[in-house]
């Protein structure tokens, strides 16, 4: 077993140090992209996990197989002030990490040529660990894991994906295919690349194999080759298998890191229509076993993709419209970090000027379906665009622009404005677009 491990590392060593991965051209960077940027600030994990607000500044985070250094670069550009540690097997792979970084001005940054299971001999401990698109190619994912654990500091969050078994057994299939074929014995070149291309482009449209792991995409890109068809060492599990992965590794499960796409009851056509007996039993299901139903009647999700950490690190988490008057009332809200840039300001700002709506999920998709707010509610978020403000100041700022009941015509009250700021202040935390902070 030792030797198969050993010479599996050997083959993606090479695989990756002929073609580092991913392809990205030296220059590009995440482009200012709200959603590719949440998925790698250490912001939210640690607020999902705790409610709690945590700064990115001095801490150290590491990308454990940074390949050609694209994802490091997103976790500097997401973390400002946070020290940035890539590893990768792929000598090639670091080389180009380095210099990526450099091209960008990042000197915060520092990478090594070592596999997971060498990392606890860098000396170090991490407060974030970012482990993408990795996990599903260790020779054992538990080792890869615990390895990770011994180099996370106690109230440190892992971030980790494996692919979902359901959603990749064709492409598992076409692997085995391109095996048997003998185009995955060495590190794939463009022989190889032009001989998959040949056969996928010659199966018949009616073909299972081609309508579900081809498209247009594919004819050009090498990378997505490279990592789908020719993937060496690909494993996949379901939802329950990881669960228990993380069980072996004693690490506690925090949430999925794209959480509002595996909301079971979002599957129904109108979940409160089904007898009372069956809501109930799905509702009360546990976490683990909601999400495993979910991936049964839907598997759509190539990755499981999750956030984890030690034990029993997680704070008290009180649901905010669980809170007691008093603790609204000292509680401050923050915008969502990576919503304070310039294009999301300057289009805000021309929606109140124009009375318009301002579709507030094309910058940060949390939801199926658009969300709107109309230009007085545009108006409060504005407010949080310079800093954190008190639920009690954006209330009177509501107040300011609503000082009449259009119903009554009775001067607004400050409970109403209260209430009202409460209720949308609810539904922007449920889908990501604030921070509320209880402070003591």
């Amino acid at each position: 077993m030792a030797d198969q491990s050993a010479e599996l590392l050997e083959k993606l060593r090479q695989q990756f140090d002929a073609a580092p991965y991913p392809k990205i051209p030296l220059e590009q960077t995440s482009g200012g992209d709200v959603n590719f940027l949440h998925l790698h600030d250490l912001m939210v994990p640690h607020y999902m996990r705790s409610q709690r607000i945590v700064q990115p500044t001095g801490k150290l985070i590491l990308d454990a197989g940074c390949g050609s250094g694209f994802k490091a670069l997103v976790l500097a550009e997401a973390n400002p002030g946070a020290k940035v540690v890539g590893v990768d097997l792929s000598q090639a792979s670091v080389n180009l990490a380095r210099e990526r970084l450099k091209h960008h001005g990042f000197e915060n940054v520092e990478f090594h040529c070592l596999t997971i299971e060498e990392l606890p001999s860098l000396g170090l401990e991490f407060d974030y660990i970012n482990c993408d698109e990795v996990l599903y190619l260790l020779p054992d994912p538990v080792i890869g894991l615990k390895a990770m654990k011994s180099v996370l500091k106690q109230d440190g969050i892992i971030r980790a994906n494996f692919h979902h078994s359901s959603a990749r057994s064709t492409m598992h299939q076409m692997q085995e295919f391109f095996t048997r074929m003998g185009l995955m014995e060495d590190s794939p070149d463009a022989e190889q690349l032009s001989a998959v291309r040949d056969i996928m482009k010659g199966l018949s449209d009616g073909v299972l194999a081609k309508a579900r792991t081809w498209g247009k995409s594919h004819e050009t890109d090498d990378d997505l080759l490279l990592a789908n068809h020719l993937l060496r060492g690909d494993k996949s599990i379901n939802v329950l298998e990881f669960f228990d992965l993380l069980r072996a590794t004693d690490l506690e499960f925090i949430s999925l890191v794209n959480w509002w796409q595996w909301d079971l009851t979002q599957l129904f056509e109108n979940f409160n229509d089904l007898p009372v007996e069956i809501a109930f039993t799905l509702a009360n299901k546990s976490v683990e076993e909601q999400l495993h139903l979910f991936a049964l009647l839907h598997p759509n999700h190539r990755l499981i993709d999750l956030w984890c950490g030690h034990p029993g690190q997680a704070h008290p988490y009180a649901l905010a419209e669980n809170w007691t008057e008093a603790q609204w009332r000292q509680a401050k809200v923050h915008l969502y970090p990576q919503l304070k840039v310039e294009k999301f300001e300057k289009e805000l700002i021309s929606a109140i000027d124009n009375s318009e709506f301002f579709e507030i999920s094309k910058f940060l998709q949390k939801t199926n379906s658009p969300i709107k707010l109309d230009s007085l509610i545009s108006s409060c978020l504005l407010q949080l665009m310079g800093g954190p403000r008190s639920v009690e100041a954006i209330a009177q700022h509501w107040k300011k622009l609503r000082p009449l009941n259009l119903v009554t015509l009775e001067p607004t009250t400050d409970a109403e404005a209260f209430d009202v700021i409460q209720t949308h202040l609810i539904a922007f935390e449920r889908q990501g677009y604030v921070l509320l902070e209880l402070v003591d």
